[in-house]
């Protein structure tokens, strides 16, 4: 079984200690996405979990425990969110430095392909033009250059649930680009140079659940919960299944997200998985890291 921890969620962030009883006890309750009084008990015991694989912007409160997790017997790797967005975007998320130093101390501790570089979603906006994504891509890849070996990009998804928020964004003069299709110039020759980029710093750059082909650019199909780099890095035989509670687009194999959402307080602008900035708090407050289950 592998486990994701989580999409949802920025449980290194923000539920550590959680997360590391929960390991201890051996088990997790989930609620239902869409019916939380529909909970499944999780086991989380070493033996039947394969892999572990994290999700987040900032998993310093998580360092204490990654040797008791390793003597534990306990596999994992991290997809680790790492942009530069102005506040008006990313309104509580650490500063600037502190990821990228939180970054290279996790690579040196687990090893350059234990940690994937995602720069995503791009956000096209008049705040954030290509111009400005192909700058801060250079500088990240530069400070990030032998410490990944993997990057991952998407373009923004405009889900129902974010538009408020976006229009909101409006109202202090940020504004999205309408969206544009593959066959437009313009995103064609701004793909094209995240690629180039990425090349010169050593990285291979892959797509996450994206609808347009980016292969022609040199952005090929990724896997964010990867089968082959789960056998390369482990040495381990994991289902080779599409995961088919994921969008048509996206490629990872099944697992099962021990997070729950609205209850990340990082407060970017376009999750998708924060309907509410207030109710992530509310559930934030209820939190107990003695419980079963993530929020109360």
């Amino acid at each position: 079984m592998l486990i994701s921890a989580s999409r949802r969620t920025d449980i290194p962030a923000f539920y550590a200690p959680w997360l590391i009883q929960r390991l201890r006890e051996g088990y997790c309750n989930v609620p239902h996405p869409c019916n939380e009084r529909q909970v499944q008990q999780i086991s989380l015991l070493p033996e039947e979990v394969e892999i572990i694989v994290f999700w987040t912007r900032h998993p310093r409160l998580l360092f204490p425990y990654l040797e008791e997790m390793k003597a534990r017997g306990y596999r994992y790797y991290f997809q680790y969110t790492l942009l530069d967005y102005p506040s008006s975007l990313d309104r509580d998320n650490p500063p600037y430095k502190a990821k990228i130093a939180a970054f290279q101390e996790l690579s040196n501790r687990l090893g350059s392909e234990r940690v994937v570089w995602r720069y995503d979603p791009i956000v096209l906006s008049n705040a954030t033009p290509a111009t400005f994504h192909l700058e801060a891509f250079m500088r990240i890849a530069e400070e990030l250059q032998g410490y990944t070996h993997r990057v991952v990009v998407s373009l923004l998804t405009p889900y129902k649930k974010i538009q408020g928020r976006m229009k909101a964004l409006e109202q202090q003069g940020v504004s999205l680009y309408p969206p544009v299709t593959i066959d437009d110039p313009r995103l064609g020759d701004f793909l094209r140079s995240l690629s180039q980029i990425a090349q010169r710093r050593g990285l291979q750059i892959t797509s996450c659940a994206s609808e347009q082909d980016f292969s022609p650019f040199g952005i090929q199909p990724g896997k964010c919960i990867d089968d082959e780099l789960i056998q390369r890095l482990f040495g381990i035989e994991v289902s080779h299944t599409k995961d088919p509670g994921q969008r048509k687009a996206c490629g990872c194999v099944t697992s099962k997200d021990i997070g729950n959402y609205d209850s990340c307080l990082f407060g970017c602008q376009y999750c998708y998985a924060t309907t509410s900035f207030t109710r992530a708090r509310s559930n934030h407050a209820r939190h107990d890291p003695h419980s079963p289950s993530l929020i109360g």
